[in-house]
């Protein structure tokens, strides 16, 4: 019921500028056992070097979350946004019928983030890009929703998924628990700290996949903070 990926089992790009783990197949790295979780398509742990980044580049029909741990990302797409996102806070690009975007690191440090991809419930739409900060005070203890497809989440930002992404921070000592319901798909990463999932240990940048039908307890070793992902 929980499957875990220790981070020196994930696909490993080292580009120079770009040092890259992929928790799922992606570019040169393929494993048909990870092709993705669900709705989860990508799950990229990625350090990308001072005053670098990703040029410009399309996208189509796909939900990128982009989940900053140090430094920042500045945001730049063909319908004209720019931002800076910086720890903690979270990015969200909806591809929709095809947008072209970058990504820079113009800090004086290197920067690292998740960013995850999420399959849409349809195709097509129109494309949009949005960033919000959520304090991490805000999710001491719990589970706080960051992005979502769910009308009811009023303060996450939008997807077009039947998805929910999810942060948390954890004192040493501190649990939480998270249902995954029949037939949804959980993915788990801390991005500092130990925890554990029912007991089983996972360290930071470990992945878990957890399966529908179940209820976790997660429990923090350390000092931890937690992303999480909730799809169909």
């Amino acid at each position: 019921m929980i499957d875990k990926r220790t981070f020196d089992s994930l696909g490993h790009a080292d580009h120079g500028w770009l040092n890259a783990r992929h928790h799922f197949s992606f570019a040169n790295y393929y494993d048909p056992a990870r092709m993705g979780w669900g709705a989860i398509r990508v799950w990229n742990d990625d350090e990308i070097a001072a005053n670098s980044g990703f040029p410009p580049h399309p996208h189509k029909d796909m939900e990128i979350i982009t989940y900053v741990r140090q430094g920042a990302i500045t945001h730049q797409d063909s319908m004209g946004n720019k931002g800076r996102t910086g720890a903690g806070d979270v990015q969200v690009m909806s591809a929709g019928t095809g947008v072209r975007h970058a990504e820079y690191n113009l800090e004086p440090e290197t920067t690292t983030l998740f960013q995850i991809w999420i399959q849409p419930r349809s195709a097509g739409g129109q494309p949009s890009w949005g960033a919000k900060p959520f304090p991490k005070g805000d999710r001491s203890g719990k589970f706080v929703t960051l992005a979502s497809g769910f009308a009811e989440d009023n303060d996450a930002l939008p997807i077009r998924a039947d998805a929910r992404v999810l942060g948390a921070t954890l004192k040493a000592g501190e649990s939480v628990e998270h249902i995954v319901g029949d037939g949804r798909h959980a993915y788990l990463v801390p991005a500092v700290g130990v925890i554990e999932i029912d007991g089983e240990r996972v360290d930071a940048r470990d992945g878990a996949a957890l399966s529908g039908g179940q209820t976790v307890t997660i429990k923090a070793i350390e000092d931890a903070e937690i992303v999480l992902v909730d799809s169909e």
